[in-house]
């Protein structure tokens, strides 16, 4: 058995989907995935889980607790993952690189947002009107014009916006100094020799 995890032959094969495991213990935890059978609840919320480790890490929600510890800042996290994915915020590791264009990314995730870019592929459908996106992020923004909600609201003036953008360029209005105001004068020709006298202490 040992020998391999050196030739990475897996010979514990899932009758369903055909996915190949090192290991039959592996084969029957994956096994749940198929049957939805979860036999590990969580005491807390009653939410239930094929694998006791999901229960482990699902766990954190609930206890706040972070054990996975940043050496190189102060930040934590309760998933070891999501500390590996936090390291490269120091390292710029980019591993996930675009087979088209070959821009690299950090993130799986921001790779699969960028793919979308080349096979002009729109998944996010407003419900409204049709209109589609490429980010759900975006989807999420027009939906407002819909809605009509403000949700981002200036802390001075109280007024809302659609935008966070718009909020912001609205800010410089209560930052900005206004120039001191100058009286323009609007006199004709023929009455300089009057302008003047005005102007003179």
């Amino acid at each position: 058995m040992h020998l391999l995890t050196y030739s990475k032959e897996k010979p514990y094969l899932c009758t369903t989907c055909g996915k190949g495991f090192l290991r039959k213990e592996h084969l029957k935890l994956h096994m749940f995935i198929h049957s939805k059978e979860n036999p590990h609840v969580c005491k807390v919320c009653d939410k239930s889980f094929s694998q006791k480790s999901h229960l482990k890490k699902h766990m954190f929600l609930h206890t706040r607790e972070k054990p996975h510890a940043c050496q190189l800042c102060e930040k934590a996290f309760s998933q070891k993952s999501n500390l590996k994915q936090h390291l490269r915020t120091h390292t710029h590791e980019k591993p996930y690189v675009c087979e088209t264009c070959f821009k690299a990314f950090s993130y799986l995730s921001s790779l699969k947002h960028h793919s979308l870019t080349h096979s002009k592929e729109k998944p996010h459908v407003c419900e409204m009107c049709g209109m589609a996106f490429i980010a759900k992020g975006k989807l999420k923004a027009h939906a407002i014009i819909h809605t009509k909600e403000k949700p981002y609201v200036c802390e001075v003036c109280k007024k809302g916006f659609t935008r966070n953008s718009t909020l912001k360029e609205h800010m410089v209005s209560h930052t900005q100094k206004k120039p001191p105001t100058r009286r323009v004068y609007t006199k004709t020709v023929s009455s300089i020799f009057s302008l003047e006298a005005h102007l003179l202490p």
